[in-house]
């Protein structure tokens, strides 16, 4: 098979298919006597399952996976895709709670007005569940802006910055993407105690959360094809 036509067949460019193979993720290909990779079925396999995999995982889990796959570590393999699956069902259920926290924010706020304490580094990580570290990291890309303390020059957290910081938490362990990406400058940008706004953006979280779901559920079909076509499985 040429590789021209599997790149064809999924999208692909052909040095694409080179760089895989390259980096161990489908078995070596066989050489014609004028040099030309012989692909066969189950490299057709290797390569859409990547393709498939990807979006969903991305490319340090598919390489992982495949690797254990590679080896015969079937369950290796299925473990690990389960235990991103498992941190998705996570992130989900936050993102949940986030529409319910802002819900029940917007209600406050239209009933009693902008309040609310000022929080420590410390107080902020034990609300949100997160390091300190995780947050000074996000404070140093600008994904959120704190103020210090006139005083000793502390940082100081109010509702909004523990909004952000609990959007930010749920995109923490997914894959980079564009959509990744603009809804983190979204929550960066978001203005102080735009309690809609946040809403809006944890809604929009969700949804791309759903749509994760999706892409993980085609990743796992096409590794069990692939399993099939090296009949791991029956």
């Amino acid at each position: 098979m040429r590789p021209i036509d599997i790149a064809r067949k999924l999208k692909l460019s052909t040095s694409a298919l080179r760089n895989y193979e390259a980096q161990g993720l489908v078995p070596p290909a066989e050489r014609s006597e004028s040099g030309y990779r012989l692909y066969t079925d189950v490299h057709a396999a290797y390569f859409a399952c990547i393709k498939a995999m990807s979006p969903g995982f991305g490319m340090e889990v598919t390489a992982e996976v495949l690797r254990h796959v590679q080896a015969g570590q079937l369950d290796a393999a299925f473990w690990r895709v389960n235990e991103v699956q498992a941190q998705l069902q996570q992130d989900k259920k936050l993102a949940e709670r986030n529409v319910q926290m802002l819900e029940e924010a917007a209600g406050k706020q239209a009933e009693h007005g902008v309040a609310g304490k000022w929080l420590t580094i410390k107080d902020a990580a034990s609300v949100t569940g997160l390091p300190s570290s995780t947050i000074r990291h996000w404070e140093k890309t600008g994904l959120i802006t704190t103020v210090r303390d006139p005083k000793n020059g502390y940082r100081l957290f109010n509702r909004s910055h523990i909004h952000k910081i609990m959007l930010l938490r749920t995109l923490r362990a997914q894959v980079y993407s564009l959509s990744v990406v603009e809804l983190k400058n979204a929550i960066a940008e978001m203005k102080e105690e735009d309690v809609q706004e946040a809403r809006k953006i944890a809604m929009e979280t969700l949804h791309y959360l759903h749509q994760v779901n999706c892409w993980q559920m085609s990743g796992v079909h096409a590794l069990y094809d692939l399993c099939r076509v090296l009949k791991l499985v029956e």
